[in-house]
């Protein structure tokens, strides 16, 4: 450029693009193509984008890794939305073995506020905001997931301020490649079969990390029973089957299958309630899973679940907005969302492109959405009575009663199908542990038995019969370790006894927050009892302290205690 050119300094394609309009660029000269770029390539799903989780060396020398595969907006269920980004990308569930041959090179996908100030960081980068459930075609915020904090645009409708995405091509965009396609077939490729991807044996992305970064001795330790006991009996470990509740499974599975089959689908309700640890909500899940086989298998018409708990919600209001953000992607205030499900649930509107599908919406905790005008549980128990809401509602909670401290309107809605999950008993209990253990001999018989009995004879729970049995494991693991350091060593073998059952049943009912209130004034129990009871009568996790005053007073006529008045109760409160 020898002198300034006159006027304003600005690309006419890209300004027309911008506009919306058709932008017609000049052909290359004939026999020649333009060179796309590796973002045009994934985002037209040319090829892939995967996180690496893990890496490690094979025994032939070949490098492999773990990847979690990310897809474009075009490859869900709901396909391209209008508040998808160019460069939006969703992270799945989806994780695969590949070779390290197959990668090509590095690109950065960043989350909102890393992407809105990444103006120089080149042409590979990526915005991801949800991960994307391929199972159940369904949504959720990475920040969520990974416990990040959550800034101020939750309850805002405004979505965050990014920066305007440059459409035009840049000058290495537009170069040709007859010459690299020559070279391209002249030279032999050097990689494995197996490498997926179509321009494999030009780049390694095993230059890029360095071998001296892969430890070799990550799969050289070899667990213990012990060891694989403490993992196996985790609460976070998802079983392999789910024993002695096969009765309240296949009443589960008849009311899907009959909603989901029906042709018109009419939306039904569905109330699950028992004491807490009692399976409820694994069961749910696990029919889930059977389910979906056979929707994979074509039996059965493809669906959505969600699945929302309420003690993870901050307000009883904010069902709105994790429903719609699971069903849809994009997040907006709870006022927005309730508009936009009502037009979907209520009017037939489609959202999105799977919106003609039934929709199965698991609540956890239900009674936690009880408010003052119970507005909340009324329109999420209205939506499956619309002719078109093609919604299936199941709810669960530990009270047995909650229909009927509910309004009429809301109580009719729920419907009269329920379904109560029992305590389990200590064969039961017994049962459970030992198929968690199944191929781990790591416990004694009779500790598993003395486990079982004591969880039995209290509530029946079987998540503190698991936590039980896994503290016994840590200690007689720890107890092993200690004496195979010693010089005399007197355990034989790695197993736990009922010494360490009994032991983990002291720690457990000992605790800090048990001897607190084994140590409070009789005041202090009543005052307590009378919160229990307030929260059972009512179903709400906030009450006045008038109410409680009143109960608190009854309960002291009751346990032949004087009132001992407002100002002493405030201390003790």
């Amino acid at each position: 450029m020898k002198e300034v050119p006159d006027g304003d300094w600005v690309c006419g394609f890209c300004q027309a693009r911008k506009l919306g309009k058709d932008v017609e660029f000049p052909k290359p000269p004939e026999g020649n193509k333009r060179v796309r770029t590796l973002r045009e390539k994934l985002l037209a799903s040319d090829l892939w984008a995967a996180r690496i989780e893990s890496l490690w060396k094979e025994v032939d020398g070949s490098y492999w890794f773990r990847g979690r595969w990310y897809i474009i907006p075009e490859e869900t269920a709901s396909g391209r939305q209008p508040h998808n980004l160019k460069r939006e990308l969703y992270r799945t569930n989806d994780f695969a073995d590949i070779e390290m041959e197959s990668v090509i090179r590095h690109c950065n996908v960043m989350s909102p506020k890393e992407y809105a100030k990444a103006n120089d960081q080149g042409d590979d980068v990526f915005l991801c905001e949800y991960e994307y459930d391929i199972q159940w075609h369904s949504f959720k915020r990475l920040a969520e997931i990974d416990n990040d904090e959550d800034g101020e645009c939750a309850n805002s409708d405004e979505d965050w301020n990014s920066c305007k995405e440059d459409d035009s091509d840049t000058d290495e965009d537009m170069e040709y490649e007859e010459e690299n396609e020559r070279n391209a077939h002249a030279r032999p490729s050097t990689t494995h079969q197996l490498a997926a991807n179509s321009r494999k044996g030009r780049f390694f992305g095993i230059q890029k990390v360095g071998t001296k970064m892969i430890p070799e001795h990550v799969r050289c330790h070899k667990q213990t029973e012990l060891e694989r006991a403490k993992a196996t009996l985790l609460l976070a470990t998802l079983p392999k089957s789910l024993p002695c509740r096969n009765k309240e499974m296949e009443e589960i599975t008849t009311f899907v299958k009959g909603a989901i089959c029906d042709d018109q689908c009419l939306g039904r309700c569905l109330y699950i309630h028992g004491v807490p640890g009692t399976g409820k909500t694994m069961s749910v899940l696990a029919v889930m899973r059977n389910i979906k086989s056979e929707v994979d298998a074509g039996s059965i018409r493809p669906y959505c679940f969600v699945e929302v708990n309420g003690l993870k919600l901050a307000a009883p209001e904010n069902i709105y907005t994790v429903i719609y953000e699971a069903l849809t992607g994009h997040r907006v205030s709870w006022k927005k969302a309730l508009q936009l499900l009502n037009e979907r649930f209520s009017d037939g509107k489609k959202i999105a492109k799977g919106d003609d599908r039934p929709c199965i919406l698991l609540i956890d905790e239900l009674d936690l959405l009880v408010t003052r005008n119970q507005s909340v549980l009324y329109n999420i128990l209205d939506w499956p009575t619309k002719p078109h809401s093609k919604l299936i509602v199941i709810g669960i909670a530990n009270t047995m009663d909650l229909p009927e401290k509910l309004l009429p309107r809301i109580s009719s809605r729920m419907g009269i199908q329920r379904l109560c999950f029992g305590p389990y008993n200590y064969q039961q209990l017994q049962e459970i542990i030992s198929s968690r253990l199944k191929g781990i001999d790591a416990f004694e018989k009779q500790a598993v038995e003395f486990a079982s009995r004591k969880v039995a004879a209290i509530s029946g729970d079987a998540r503190r019969a698991l936590e039980i049995c896994r503290r016994a494991a840590e200690i007689a693991d720890y107890s092993m370790k200690n004496q195979i350091s010693s010089v005399n060593s007197s355990r034989v073998k790695d197993v736990v006894t009922m010494a360490d059952v009994d032991a983990a049943i002291q720690e457990m009912f000992q605790a800090p927050h048990v001897q607190v209130m084994k140590s409070c004034s009789k005041l202090s129990k009543i005052f307590l009892t009378a919160m229990v009871y307030e929260l059972y009568k009512t179903g709400m996790g906030e009450t006045t302290f008038e109410k409680l005053a009143m109960t608190f007073s009854c309960l002291c006529t009751s346990n032949g205690e004087a009132f001992p008045g407002w100002d002493t109760l405030l201390k003790v409160g």
